[in-house]
């Protein structure tokens, strides 16, 4: 198409989905709702890529060009990679989603916690959205510091009676339940458990070989009039301490291992992880979950709107598809990131999605650029049947 090479657009499309090529194309034109100023964006259809694409620029300052390989820094998209990761745990018969936290990890009993379980934390209703001890981001480099600071916390509501994003504590909590069980720190967890079995370039942080292709975010531009406030318990969560998109790009948040947000991906990648999901938990010959442990996955543990998120459902770790985020399909589920990028399956159609962009929008929620595509996906994929 005429602006395809302007923008450095690069990849390939199925026949059935070239239309969605057009949309992610259109997603770079100056009048657009929301302009890309680099991303990458792919699809799997029963298994097999039917959409690569990417383009634009992954470091504008720089004059760097997005690359096939260009990794993103996904924030909260990376809470879908250590949710699968617990799944596979629970489909070993190694952990429950009822398990009192307290049962792998003693500490946390502490401060009346002894009765949360996993699933109230994967569902944000454990009560311990945030710290309520002064946390600096410096803390985040400190494994030991910061998962034993929650275990001896007290609770900010009583388990299981409110929901209210654990935006930073989803994955230390997680993390660290995991690493009780098999002695592996998040990073070599998801390497171990995700990234090598599928093939991925995922990882919880980033080597250092690969800062080079690491994409630069640009950060989101305030609202018209500033942001709403948001209810005293949701800020918990994201004020101690306050996270900005200039912290991403920095020699901590790329060594430190923040299993909650601190993800480096592909889309492509992303893709890829989503399509085995959607997929009965197999791609490629590679059983990634059983079937009935993507079905537990997505059922719905939570459904009275969230403090932080709004009204929607959430399952074991993921995101249940909220407004059109994930396309038209009410079974779709996945995770989404502060700035718009999201990776999800869609078990109807078959289908598993990976968006990764760097200029940020303002919310995880809602971005025109991802819903569009998303919206796209679904049609093709319903006019070839799926």
């Amino acid at each position: 198409m005429n602006g395809a090479a302007s923008i450095g657009l690069h990849g390939s499309t199925d026949s059935l989905f070239a239309p969605v090529r057009d949309v992610y194309a259109a997603n770079f034109d100056p009048n657009a709702p929301f302009t890309e100023i680099g991303s990458a964006f792919s699809v799997y259809a029963d298994g097999k890529c039917v959409v690569d694409l990417w383009g634009g620029h992954s470091d504008p300052g720089a004059g760097r060009g997005w690359t096939e390989d260009t990794l993103v820094p996904v924030w909260s998209t990376t809470k879908g990679l250590l949710a699968i990761a617990l799944a596979q745990l629970i489909d070993q018969g190694r952990l429950s989603y009822q398990d009192p936290i307290a049962r792998h990890w003693p500490e946390f009993a502490a401060a009346g916690k002894s009765e949360i379980t996993l699933a109230q934390v994967l569902s944000h209703q454990s009560g311990l959205n945030g710290f309520e001890v002064p946390t600096t981001f410096a803390d985040f480099g400190d494994w030991a510091k910061i998962t034993q600071r929650l275990a001896e916390q007290e609770p900010f509501w009583p388990p299981g009676t409110e929901t209210s994003y654990h935006s930073m504590t989803f994955g230390f909590i997680g993390g660290e339940v995991a690493r009780r069980i098999t002695g592996l720190m998040p990073r070599e967890l998801i390497a171990q458990s995700l990234a090598r079995p599928l093939d991925l370039d995922v990882s919880i942080g980033a080597a250092e070989a690969d800062w080079p292709r690491i994409a630069a975010l640009t950060p989101p531009p305030m609202p018209a009039g500033g942001r709403p406030p948001l209810n005293p318990i949701a800020m918990r969560a994201i004020t101690n301490p306050a996270i900005t998109p200039t912290d991403v790009g920095t020699a901590l948040w790329r060594t430190a291992q923040i299993p909650a947000v601190n993800g480096h991906v592909t889309a492509r990648s992303l893709a890829r992880l989503w399509a085995a999901i959607a997929q009965e938990g197999t791609l490629d010959g590679v059983s990634v979950l059983s079937s009935d442990a993507v079905a537990t996955l997505q059922a719905p543990l939570s459904t009275r709107p969230d403090l932080m998120m709004g009204p929607g459902s959430w399952g074991a770790g993921v995101l249940i598809n909220r407004n059109g985020l994930f396309g038209p399909g009410a079974k779709t589920f996945g995770s989404c990131g502060f700035g718009g990028s999201h990776g999800y399956a869609d078990p109807e159609r078959k289908l598993g999605v990976g968006y990764t962009p760097n200029r940020m929008f303002a919310s995880a929620l809602q971005d025109p650029r991802g819903m569009a595509l998303a919206s796209a996906v679904a049609e093709c994929a319903g006019r070839a049947g799926r």
